[in-house]
């Protein structure tokens, strides 16, 4: 007598690859797609990475090196740069013109960070470079910085940076204390700024790349601007712009929280100010901002139309600061670069405008666009308000 199919003894090992079956459709319902444009995003930049480790820090390096019959890694191959062929336009997102944005970080502010990541320029074409001071400030920072970047570059993919490059300095800096009374003291203003002028040059020389078209100089206490500061400092087409720079602070007498002019490194000359400078030795400098020295140079800071700003407006300067300093990547690699040394009497960003003057290239800044600085004074009895900027002034 025949016995019926469903009363015959089923295999083990049909039961065990029917359950692996199953478990494996479970895990294929329960995972998520990846996105047609992330995946497309992924391929993109692993076609765009960098050919081998001696690349200079412009692209990711995600390539892996040759291992030889021998055992040992095969040399970097040749590599040849054609930088004819390497623009900065009034159109660098759509032309794909790679942004190295610069800072020297002397202590890590969040608020930095997050307004970093919110900018809209497409991120693949951003590198970031940092350079921080062997203190214990310096150690905190990195350690900060060194979080915040796990978290951004491990994050979605659209938000990650092609590269980014920490330097620490190979010199003492000049000042143990970071307080901003301390920093902005007038006998402290020559070391100071010279010691900048050397973090500065290093962070440049090592990290600008063959591919860089442009390079922002973005101080690390800088919390708020458009998100679309690449584009609109680019849009202009100059070979070195600045936006105007304010901070915002509590008044304790208006009570009321306010914005003041920060950086008056941006500044048109006078004559008062190059007859100074014809009676100085050849190791003084001209500081601007300070009573003891009166310049009369016509400073950006204060020349905002409150009436009907403009933030395409630009006027022309002799002198520039560094808060957020856009420069064509030409302009450093034909040698302009940060003197730490007296330069017809200037030092920092003020020579470095003054050496772009010597090398043919104008300057100009946006007295009507702003960026802003972090808000040092916080009254006690009051919340800080949700800060927000606009690109047509700022908005308390």
């Amino acid at each position: 007598m025949a016995v019926a199919r469903s009363m015959r003894r089923t295999s083990p090992i049909t039961l065990v690859l029917a359950t692996l079956l199953a478990l494996g459709f479970v895990c294929f319902l329960l995972s998520p797609s990846t996105p047609a444009s992330a995946a497309a995003t992924s391929q993109s930049r692993q076609q765009d990475a960098a050919e081998h480790p001696l690349s200079p820090p412009t692209k990711p390096f995600l390539k892996s090196q040759p291992i030889r019959s021998d055992g040992y890694k095969a040399a970097p191959p040749v590599v040849h740069y054609d930088l004819n062929n390497l623009t900065s336009t009034s159109t660098a997102a759509a032309n794909g013109e790679r942004v190295l944005i610069l800072t020297p970080l002397a202590r890590f502010y969040q608020e930095y960070w997050d307004n970093l990541e919110k900018l809209d320029y497409p991120h693949e074409l951003i590198s970031l470079g940092f350079i921080a001071p062997k203190t214990k400030d310096g150690n905190s920072a990195i350690s900060a910085l060194e979080k915040a970047i796990s978290k951004t570059q491990s994050g979605p993919i659209d938000n990650r940076f092609a590269s980014i490059s920490i330097l620490r300095q190979d010199f003492e800096p000049p000042l143990p204390s970071q307080d901003e009374k301390e920093r902005h003291k007038m006998s402290a203003q020559k070391e100071r700024r010279e010691s900048m002028s050397r973090a500065r040059n290093s962070l440049l020389f090592t990290t600008l790349g063959p591919s860089t078209s442009w390079v922002l100089w973005l101080d690390a206490d800088i919390v708020e601007t458009p998100t679309s500061l690449i584009q609109d400092l680019t849009r202009h087409n100059q070979p070195v712009i600045v936006p105007n720079c304010f901070q915002r602070y509590y008044n304790s007498e208006a009570r009321k929280w306010d914005i003041r002019p920060y950086d008056y490194n941006s500044w048109i000359d006078s004559n008062t100010a190059q007859e100074l400078a014809a009676t100085m030795g050849p190791d003084e400098i001209l500081l601007e901002g300070y009573a003891d020295m009166p310049t009369y140079r016509s400073l950006m800071a204060y020349l905002p139309d409150w009436k009907a700003l403009d933030p395409s407006r630009m006027v022309e300067l002799d002198g520039v600061g560094g808060t957020a300093l856009m420069v064509k990547a030409d302009v450093h690699r034909d040698g302009a670069m940060f003197p730490a040394f007296p330069f017809y009497h200037l030092v920092e960003t003020e020579g470095f405008a003054k050496m772009c003057q010597r090398l043919g290239y104008s300057l100009f800044g946006l007295p009507d666009y702003f960026v802003c600085l972090t808000s040092l004074l916080i009254h006690p009895s009051s919340k800080e308000p949700q800060l927000t900027l606009l690109a047509t002034g700022l908005s308390l």
